[in-house]
């Protein structure tokens, strides 16, 4: 099966959660047997061959954005406007590269490519299978994000949640397989489309398991907050969080640690506001960083996936989190994991257990029983690869953007542990 991959760039190093899906799905795919070819932006720090071992191919052009004026006038939102006028070009070789049993969008990243694949499509013999993997549920960030903008910026932030809407309402409704990796993403997308089938498909995980740890006092009197910072809505959630918690941890004796990709000059801005908190910015194994710390902190304020929660719980560190912040994950509240409803009780509920050993123990491994052997990136990749060839089986109706009913009734089987 040869399918073209696009995606918004070259995963690898995968330095934040979107990256992390992206290459955890393109292997995946790739070792259940479908033949990729991949279209994304390179990375100039990390050359990759154009084909690697896995036998992927990789069609990667450097990022030349469009001027401001012109992204404004674009009827597609900001997400879709990283790439350069290479990237037209490649996609239309690809195109025409060969027949394609399957095109996939891999985020909304790369909508910018659906006029082009509907024209293809419409001049094919055997038009080939359209698969979305919804990375969240687009309209849902995009209205938040422009519900906390303020001034022109709220303005502009309004124009682009009208465009997401469009944006996102045209992939679903053509695309002949939908994804999402949160259960609740599905059942918003099943209500945006009139109760079509979604298809569950949360992430993997192939990184360190701590088969056994202990917190006690030789553990630094630490809370940790390890991910990216490259992205607008997590560094408004981040920064919301550390003006209430930092002084309130500061007080109580309690460290704070955020471990991650982030801008210099953000990382200075933010070292300057926030002085009590330690800054550490991106670190090659962030392993060590793990282990000095009792708490793990998911202080973001939208959903989706977040992969950061996995590497939490298979290092064994219990988690303490905003309430909608970690939705797919089978984490049980007062249990497995502390969940509250705002920043305060966040930075509270650190005091309160930093020094309760026995509930900080029992957490982590209540919350490493309950993930183990959910999050397999083999199964997912089969998911992924049996729906896309269940999708090009001649009872579907392909090229005309429309799914048959049998397409839209067939059962959907969850991807990991169910």
């Amino acid at each position: 099966m040869h399918c073209l991959w696009l995606t918004l760039a070259d995963p690898d190093p995968a330095t934040n959660g979107q990256l992390i899906y992206s290459k955890g799905l393109i292997e995946a795919a790739a070792g259940s047997g479908a033949l990729l070819t991949v279209i994304g932006l390179a990375r100039p720090t990390h050359p990759r061959p154009s084909l690697d071992p896995r036998g992927i191919a990789w069609r990667l052009e450097a990022e030349r954005p469009r001027p401001a004026w012109r992204r404004l006038l674009s009827p597609c939102p900001a997400t879709t406007h990283r790439g350069s006028p290479e990237f037209a070009q490649t996609l239309d070789r690809a195109l025409a590269q060969r027949r394609w049993d399957a095109i996939v969008f891999d985020s909304i990243c790369a909508g910018w490519a659906l006029p082009a694949v509907r024209r293809h499509r419409a001049r094919s013999l055997k038009p080939p299978c359209l698969v979305y993997i919804a990375h969240n549920h687009e309209v849902t960030v995009a209205r938040r994000i422009a519900g906390s903008a303020r001034g022109l910026r709220r303005i502009l932030k309004t124009i682009d949640q009208l465009k997401t809407t469009w944006l996102e309402h045209k992939l679903v409704s053509r695309a002949d397989v939908v994804t999402s990796n949160t259960p609740e993403d599905c059942e918003r997308f099943r209500a945006d489309a009139g109760g079509r089938s979604i298809v569950y498909l949360p992430p993997g995980y192939d990184g360190p398991c701590v088969k056994a740890r202990t917190i006690d006092g030789t553990v630094p009197r630490r809370a940790i907050l390890v991910g990216s910072l490259d992205w607008s809505p997590k560094r408004v959630a981040v920064e919301a969080f550390l003006v209430v918690a930092a002084p309130r941890l500061a007080e109580a004796g309690v460290a704070l640690q955020i471990v991650g990709e982030v801008e210099p000059a953000y990382l200075a801005e933010m070292r300057r506001r926030f002085p009590s908190v330690d800054f550490v910015g991106r670190v090659d194994d962030v392993r060590p960083y793990l282990r000095e710390a009792r708490i793990a902190l998911v202080p973001d304020l939208l959903g989706g996936f977040k992969l950061k929660g996995l590497d939490y719980v298979f290092h064994r560190l219990p988690i303490l989190a905003m309430r909608v912040a970690l939705p797919g994950m089978p984490l049980e509240d007062g249990r497995s994991i502390g969940l509250f409803d705002s920043h305060r009780a966040l930075a509270e509920g650190v005091v309160a257990l930093i020094d309760d050993f026995a509930t900080l123990n029992a957490r982590q491994e209540s919350a490493y029983a309950a993930c183990t052997d959910r999050f397999d990136w083999s199964r997912v990749g089969r998911e992924l690869v049996d729906q896309i060839r269940a999708a090009g089986e001649p009872s579907v109706r392909a090229g005309s953007g429309d799914r048959t009913e049998a397409a839209a009734s067939r059962p959907v089987r969850l991807a990991a542990g169910k």
